[in-house]
């Protein structure tokens, strides 16, 4: 890993000054990115800055596949991690724990309006107060928080979460985190770079365009103050009714999905940000949203294995730095009716034990239903901690969470040598990201490696190896300048990712522009009325082709009304699958069918190259397409992708 610390042995005694040495003056600004001296980053933390041969040597042992001996002695640098554990309160142990959410821009000005939610929904006005009374260990940005503006504002948000937190007693530097899947889930949005999205990136098939992905993205969010990311997505999508994954699973084939988790990975980590593998024990075959419903996975124990762990197996093999649990049950894996997030069996036994993983383990939301079902807010962070989670995600009241693992550990039910071992877990893989050693982001930083040219010519590259073209009848694509040059671009519009432009029909619309065509783009929706099917219809006949977004097509959806009165045009339609590639099972008159898997610019923006015959179509399906009328016939298999 770059940017590892290394070699200082020093004792406990020198440990505890250097620790408190953090000139809260000087340790960073809330109102830029500016960050203190290297001099006194330094100072501040010379007994803990260097990468730790017991964090090293637990990694080792996950990627043999071998737990970890535990009866292995001590280096001298995890030995000052212990003398930090150590000299914690109580209360500050129980705060490392967690992770939670801040509203506001600033850790120490955020808007009234922010004020106002953290008041409500925290009991603290800013991301300062919250540091200060909770201690916790990590914050998570989210773009509804009004976290992620642009990138200087986000780094200047770091900075400030870093100084409050380090200008504390015994103050530790903060991990922040983010959820930058990429493609339809990214909290940091342009002008940082926006890359494809898991299912966009398993339909072009290269390793390296995942290990790529996952270095550039890594080298933007650490310029930004991000140290860990909730990616990659190692969930096989074997369901094309999934809710919740779908799209953000790299695809449907264990192997091919493990081998792209692990070129993911390599690259996040290899620029300093740790990557998670999620959801374990596997989101990928559900039909229920673990956000407002309680899934069951059917699989048994064989089944798991084949389908479900390989990504993960993979994910632990490269080094992964933490793993997500899923808030779902999983009969075969533990018979207790509890959610993996909640099961000793799944995340002890298994992911542990078996599998030999001694890295970081993360939640996922405390504040989803699927962990919230059973039990009550107080008991969910106090079975997690039992089970065997290090990190205690955003629960839906820290004051009830946090004060029920206190309550926990003095009655006996938890002791502090089990928050002991997940704090000391968190603080390796903090030392491991270098933040003991410089934890500030640099607007020089920012300016340098945030949505450059160069980065974003590499997204461009990827998404054009992915976009895939699964009917092409009578040649009808590549559309010509010549022959078809005025466009119409209609079709479903929703609301655009984080961070991107939109909405869809533009995007296409001014991409096909700038590539010499003269399009107009007409929203039409997800469910257009009759009304707006005959304006559409009205407009085809003005046009020389027409290219239509479809989004998750059903039988009864009137997006298939609107296809069928566009095609009785007699002009060339092209339809554009802008989410799941399952929409051309549902539309089969249509002449020409490209898939991207999202509607990010990037991807509509290499669709429109395909389109126009600029780049050639490259991508092939990640995912079996089944037939509508006949789910268990497959109408395109894995691999399926015409060619010019």
């Amino acid at each position: 890993m770059p940017d590892s610390s290394t070699g200082s042995t020093g004792n406990t005694e020198s440990a505890e000054t250097a620790e408190n040495t953090v000139d809260p003056v000087n340790a960073g600004s809330t109102g830029s990115a500016a960050r203190p001296s290297r001099r006194a980053v330094l100072a501040a933390t010379t007994a803990v800055t260097t990468v730790l041969a017991a964090g090293a040597t637990a990694h080792a042992a996950g990627t043999s596949g071998a737990p970890s001996a535990p009866s292995a002695p001590a280096s001298p640098d995890d030995r000052k991690l212990r003398a930090l554990v150590s000299r914690m309160t109580l209360e500050e142990k129980v705060g490392q724990l967690f992770v939670m959410r801040v509203y506001g821009h600033s850790a120490t000005e955020p808007d009234q309006a922010d004020i106002d939610a953290n008041l409500k929904e925290i009991g603290v006005r800013t991301a300062a107060e919250l540091l200060e009374k909770y201690r916790v260990g990590g914050i998570i940005y989210f773009t509804w928080a009004h976290n992620t503006r642009d990138p200087h504002q986000i780094a200047s948000l770091s900075n400030g979460i870093q100084k409050a937190s380090l200008g504390l007693p015994r103050g530790l530097p903060v991990l922040i985190s983010t959820d930058q899947e990429h493609g339809i889930v990214a909290r940091v949005g342009e002008p940082a770079t926006l890359f494809p999205g898991a299912m966009a990136v398993g339909a072009g098939g290269s390793r390296s365009d995942a290990r790529d992905l996952g270095r550039i993205a890594g080298r933007e969010l650490r310029a930004l103050g991000i140290r860990q990311d909730y990616a990659p997505v190692a969930d096989v999508n074997v369901n094309p009714a999934n809710p919740v994954i779908g799209v953000r699973s790299f695809g449907s084939e264990p192997k091919a999905v493990a081998r792209l988790v692990a070129a993911e990975v390599a690259g996040f980590q290899r620029s300093g940000v740790a990557a998670t593998a999620k959801h374990f024990p596997g989101h990928g075959d559900t039909a229920v949203d673990s956000h407002t419903g309680f899934p069951v996975i059917t699989h048994s124990r064989e089944q798991w294995e084949r389908l479900d762990a390989p990504p993960f197996r993979a994910a632990i093999a490269a080094g992964i730095d933490s793993i997500m649990t899923a808030h779902l049950m999983v009969p075969a894996l533990d018979d207790s009716d509890d959610p993996a997030t909640l099961s000793r069996p799944i995340l002890t036994g298994i992911l542990r034990e078996e599998l030999g993983y001694d890295g970081v383990v993360v939640t996922d939301s405390l504040g989803m239903e699927g962990v919230r079902t059973k039990y009550g807010d107080d008991r969910v962070p106090v079975l997690a901690l039992k089970a065997g989670v290090d990190q205690l995600l955003n629960p839906p009241s820290l004051d009830v969470a946090w004060n029920a693992v206190l309550k926990a550990v003095r009655d006996g039910e938890l002791t502090e040598a089990r928050l002991d071992e997940s704090i000391l877990r968190v603080l390796r893989l903090k030392a491991k990201l270098g933040l003991f050693k410089d934890p500030y982001a640099s607007p020089d930083g920012v300016d340098r490696r945030v949505g450059t040219r160069a980065h974003r010519a590499a997204a461009d590259r990827i998404a054009e190896r992915t976009t895939t073209l699964l009917v092409n009848e009578d040649r009808v694509l590549p559309l010509s300048r010549r022959r078809q040059p005025k466009l119409l671009v209609v079709g479903a519009d929703p609301a655009s990712p984080s961070g991107t432009t939109g909405p869809p029909t533009g995007v296409l619309a001014g991409a096909l522009n700038e590539l010499g065509f003269t399009a107009t783009a007409l929203s039409t929706g997800t469910a257009p009325s009759a009304a707006t099917i005959d304006r559409a219809v009205a407009a085809a006949q003005e046009a020389d082709a027409v290219v239509v977004g479809t989004y998750n097509v059903t039988a009864s959806s009137s997006q298939r009304t609107l296809v069928e009165r566009l095609l009785a045009t007699g002009r060339p339609v092209v339809a554009v699958a802008i989410r799941n590639p399952y929409d051309v099972a549902h539309l089969p008159a249509v002449p020409a069918f490209l898939a991207t898997y999202s509607w990010t610019d990037v991807e509509l923006r290499a669709a429109a190259r395909v389109i126009a015959g600029r780049v050639e179509p490259r991508g092939t399906l990640p995912v079996p397409v089944q037939r509508a009328d006949d789910p268990a016939a497959v109408l395109y298999p894995v691999g399926h992708g015409l060619r010019y």
